[in-house]
């Protein structure tokens, strides 16, 4: 498989974006109140226009790196048979993703097309990114997509400005074979086993150099997903220590767990410099056979397929809880907004027609069958 090409933020805004009238489409009045050109939505329009007018070139940034692959093959189809001349290319930024966002904006070199996620979206928001996608749908995209459409996940103040695809659940991945060396028959389904195994496994792999767990705590908002709030959730805790009973938020449902994870460390089971350490650079140490077990998300199946082929034998399980036993259900993560038209791009009507190709039936059927995310979409499940 081929690996993904990472580039750095300085390579990125060295590029110009090449400025090229866009096409016709239907005047409509913008969500922001001015007249501006807007197309129908349907994807048979990547197939009209003329073959030998000006390419218009979109720029498409995006954080995730799980299913780069799947998503550099469809920009590929999509720039090989659209009418349009859009030639659209697609760009993984490794790490400091929303703030390479930033810097782009305000320097005027934004991408055209933007991976918004829960946690950037209100800001990118509030900071003037996202162009409102209204004006663009039709009946048919509202009857689609109108029943998953979040607020502030998906819209704000009744302007949509990304429209859902997928969310992950949780799972720990363990390397099957360090778990053999250090006889260990199965993943642990307690936190104490948890911090056991973890021992053991450390102990197992001091010829090679292997740790019995890690955690990506660079990216504090992710490693907290994956790997305490799993756990508490699971374990019957709010994953966010609010109490929907009580009405108020409650934390000490995380005590035993973040002593659990506190131990690992104390211990010295867990991989050095864990503590500035990104979940690609962790990824990279599992392929290697250097790392025990993590928790991350269940679509890890294609990282070690596409991204970084793993030269061990390794596997997934449920998450441990804090006892050994299911009191609730792990919740999707990740979930709500996904594609989004930058405000800054010049060619909006060509940037929604990629979109409109983007959540065709075909594109997020393929996406849910490929194990990259849990569709949020009935039709697409059925």
């Amino acid at each position: 498989m081929n690996k993904t090409s990472m580039l750095t933020v300085s390579t990125i805004l060295a590029l110009t974006l090449s400025a090229c009238s866009s096409g016709g489409g239907n005047t409509t009045n913008s969500p922001k109140g001015t007249n501006e050109t807007s197309p129908q939505s349907t994807n048979a329009a990547v197939n009209e226009g003329t073959s030998d007018a000006p390419k218009v070139k979109l720029n498409y940034w995006t954080e995730d790196r799980h299913d780069l692959a799947y998503i550099q093959e469809v920009v590929q189809r999509f720039n090989e048979t659209n009418k349009n001349n859009i030639e659209v290319e697609v760009k993984g930024l490794s790490e400091n993703y929303n703030q390479s966002v930033d810097i782009a904006f305000s320097s005027k070199q934004a991408p055209d097309i933007i991976r918004t996620t829960p946690s950037n979206f209100i800001p990118f928001v509030k900071k003037g990114y996202l162009e409102p996608l209204n004006g663009y749908m039709n009946a048919e995209m509202d009857a689609k997509f109108g029943g998953a459409l979040i607020d502030k996940s998906n819209m704000m103040d009744g302007q949509i400005y990304s429209l859902p695809n997928y969310g992950y659940s949780s799972r720990l991945i363990y390397n099957v074979d360090l778990f053999e060396k250090a006889g260990i028959a199965g993943p642990p389904t307690t936190l104490d086993e948890m911090v056991e195994t973890a021992k053991k496994l450390t102990e197992a792999g001091q010829d090679t150099g292997a740790y019995g767990f890690a955690i990506n705590f660079k990216g504090a908002d992710n490693s907290f997903e994956k790997a305490p709030r799993s756990i508490a959730e699971l374990s019957g805790v709010g994953g966010y220590g609010y109490d929907f009973k009580t009405g108020k938020y409650d934390f000490s449902g995380f005590a035993d767990i973040m002593t659990a994870f506190k131990q690992m460390k104390d211990d010295g089971s867990m991989l050095p410099g864990v503590e500035a350490m990104d979940i690609d650079p962790l990824r990279a140490q599992f392929a290697e056979g250097k790392i025990g077990m993590y928790l991350s998300i269940s679509a890890e199946t294609n990282v070690y397929l596409e991204q970084f082929p793993a030269k061990i034998n390794w596997a997934a399980a449920l998450p441990p809880t804090i006892n050994g036993e299911i009191k609730g259900v792990a919740g999707y993560w990740k979930t709500g907004p996904w594609l989004s038209i930058s405000s800054q791009t010049k060619h909006k009507e060509e940037a929604w027609q990629f979109l409109d190709y983007m959540y065709s039936d075909e594109v997020l059927q393929k996406y849910y069958e490929g194990g990259y995310g849990l569709s949020l979409l009935p039709d697409i499940i059925a």
